[in-house]
């Protein structure tokens, strides 16, 4: 049995996808350009933002990761569209 055409795998593309979007947020929101947006200006002074930015470049090694393994298994289970 093909190991991209099992429940595991369906699963594990969704499971991926949620990570994507959280890591996604986490990016967005942890990057130096939030505070040029005036409903964020004051977030870089609170310590939960300082932390959270403390891990900025360890979101982007989860969030890559997980889209390499999102797109190998979305594809492999459901093609290439553009054949």
């Amino acid at each position: 049995m093909n190991m991209f055409h099992t429940i595991f795998a369906t699963r594990l593309i969704f499971i991926l996808g949620l990570v994507n979007l959280v890591t996604g947020f986490l990016l967005l929101f942890s990057c130096r350009i939030v505070p040029a947006f005036k409903p964020t200006r004051n977030l870089m002074q609170h310590p939960f933002y300082k932390s959270v930015f403390h891990y900025h470049v360890y979101f982007w090694w989860i969030f890559w990761i997980s889209v390499i393994i999102h797109a190998v298994f979305a594809i492999n289970l459901m093609g290439w569209p553009f054949r």
